[in-house]
């Protein structure tokens, strides 16, 4: 038998087109969309297959967009009856895997993640920051690179997302003073990446604080199966740790690595990763190389899903 964990990307796994080819496939994931249009108050469908880019990289429109392609790709999955024995999300990912296992009702969902998005934004002027993936590198050695970097403004480590793949994130100077003292110790690859705002730095915690009121005014309950966090990488399943684990989310790196090793250690040895693109996929294979490795986010990859695990 099977042990799956069910994983939901972020940021970074937008693109222009992303859940078109699900949505002409399947005329019913249109009351997905529509029901997100109506909280939003515009065409999300259109944004996320017509963008235009600019527009849906910007966070306050990435967010959202990336929540509603993930669910409308569960909902094709879910009738298929699967259980999965643990679920993660990567940073904004966390929100569609609550949704998944009924942690959140997906129109709260919508409405927190667009708010999400436009505090993250209105926290840092547009265009002082800046986040890139640093290749090559251990995490202590980005560690050490941030802290002497940081002489000259706010930058650390954002994201811990495989074995030799750091992000880090902060003030653009910074973060560019990084870069360069990464390179010097070896750094392979610095990598720009298409989020607009320095998330999980302590740049994000006015965010943090102003999302905390909308998180309290929203009815959270037990998760069908449990979460891994992204905090400190800990399974949770209670309606009442749901609130403050997506607020230590926000200021805190994102540990990713930490959080495939703990499903491992849950028993999962098959991991599907629902929504656009594969970065998740591409970061497990490196975290697990034995384990098991589906995706799903167009019709192809949702019939060898379904086959694969019935």
């Amino acid at each position: 038998m099977q042990k799956i964990g069910v994983v939901f990307p972020g940021q970074g796994s937008q693109s222009v087109g992303m859940g078109k080819a699900l949505y002409d496939a399947h005329p019913s994931l249109k009351a997905v969309y529509d029901e997100a249009s109506s909280v939003l108050g515009y065409d999300v469908a259109e944004l996320c297959f017509a963008g235009p880019a600019e527009r849906l990289n910007l966070t306050e429109f990435t967010q959202p967009a990336l929540l509603v392609s993930s669910i409308a790709a569960w909902r094709l999955l879910e009738p298929a009856g699967i259980k999965p024995i643990a679920v993660a999300g990567h940073s904004l990912g966390e929100y569609s895997a609550l949704v998944a296992v009924g942690g959140v009702a997906f129109r709260e969902a919508v409405g927190l993640v667009q708010k999400r998005g436009r505090y993250m934004s209105e926290a840092v002027a547009p265009g002082t920051g800046l986040v890139a993936a640093l290749l090559g590198l251990t995490a202590d050695v980005v560690k050490e690179v941030c802290r002497a970097a940081s002489s000259g403004g706010v930058v650390a480590a954002a994201n811990f997302n495989s074995p030799g793949q750091v992000v880090i994130a902060g003030e653009k100077a910074a973060v560019e003073r990084a870069i360069t003292l990464a390179k010097e110790q070896g750094c392979k690859k610095a990598i720009p990446l298409p989020v607009s705002v320095p998330v999980h730095t302590p740049l994000m915690q006015q965010a943090a604080d102003r999302l905390a009121k909308d998180l309290g005014a929203v009815r959270w309950s037990d998760l069908s199966a449990p979460l891994v966090n992204n905090a400190e990488a800990k399974a949770i399943s209670r309606a009442g740790e749901i609130q403050a684990s997506l607020i230590r989310q926000l200021p805190s790196s994102v540990l990713w690595e930490d959080t495939v090793q703990a499903m491992g250690n849950m028993g999962v040895t098959t991991f599907v990763e629902v929504g656009p693109g594969t970065v998740l996929t591409g970061l497990i294979k490196r975290i697990l190389p034995g384990a098991t490795l589906l995706n799903l986010n167009d019709p192809k990859s949702l019939d060898a899903t379904l086959k694969a695990v019935s």
